[in-house]
C-alpha cells in the first residue's frame, strides 16, 4: 500500500484498492460500534480510534489488514489469536479470509475499558 500523508481516515481508506476498501470500512465501523465515545485522527500514519489515549489502530497492507491493539490487547487474546500472526502490538488479518468480526469487537471494547482507567483524556 501506498505510504502518504493522509489528513482523515476517509482519505486514507480511499487511497487503498478497491478490493480493500470495503474491509476496511467495516472495520472502521466495527471500532465505531464497539466504543461509540472514540474519536478518529490519523495517527503513525495509520487511521485510529482515541479515546484518553490510542485505543486501536489499522492499516492495509499487500496481503493484510494490520489491527494494532497494543500489546495488552494481543496478551488478553492470545489464545483467540493464534491462528494468526502477530507480534508485540500488531496482528494481521489475511486479505483472503473474513475478518474475524467478533474478535475484533471483543479486543476493541477490552480496550476501551483499559482506557476509561487512565486518567489522562
Amino acid at each position: 500500500m501506498e505510504k502518504k500523508d493522509h489528513t482523515t481516515i476517509d482519505e486514507y481508506i480511499n487511497s487503498c484498492p478497491k478490493e480493500v476498501q470495503a474491509r476496511l470500512a467495516r472495520l472502521r465501523q466495527l471500532v465505531h460500534d464497539a466504543a461509540p465515545e472514540a474519536s478518529e485522527k490519523i495517527s503513525y500514519r495509520m487511521p485510529t480510534f482515541f479515546f484518553k489515549g490510542n485505543l486501536v489502530h489499522f492499516a492495509a497492507h499487500s496481503n493484510h489488514i494490520g489491527f494494532y491493539p497494543t500489546p495488552s490487547g494481543i496478551d488478553h487474546f492470545e489464545k483467540e489469536l493464534e491462528s494468526y500472526v502477530t507480534s508485540k502490538g500488531a496482528i494481521q488479518f489475511p486479505l483472503n479470509v473474513p475478518l474475524p468480526l467478533d474478535l475484533i469487537r471483543k479486543i476493541v471494547k477490552f480496550r476501551l475499558e483499559e482506557n476509561k482507567k487512565r486518567k489522562r483524556k
